[in-house]
């Protein structure tokens, strides 16, 4: 049972994914500048974070992402679909 609830979780964040890349690309192709477009994802999405988890979760998620940027676990280029 558990297998299929992580299944179920992996394909709603790959749809969610999609969901994103094209309007990620959709902005770009009305000329949204990509440093413009991540900046208002990222407020966005902590925005989100925030309202559903509270500041104290989404500052610890914040901190643990410096050591994963800084392992280059975000250095893969535009991920495209």
């Amino acid at each position: 049972m558990k297998l299929i609830q992580i299944e179920r979780k992996q394909t709603k964040h790959r749809n969610a994914l999609h969901y994103i890349l094209d309007a990620w690309d959709e902005a770009l192709a009305n000329g949204v500048e990509d440093d413009t477009l991540a900046t208002a994802a990222l407020f966005t999405a902590l925005s989100a974070l925030v309202d559903n988890h509270g500041e104290e979760a989404v500052s610890a998620l914040t901190e643990r992402l410096a050591k994963r940027i800084e392992k280059g676990e975000f250095s893969v280029g535009h991920i495209t679909h």
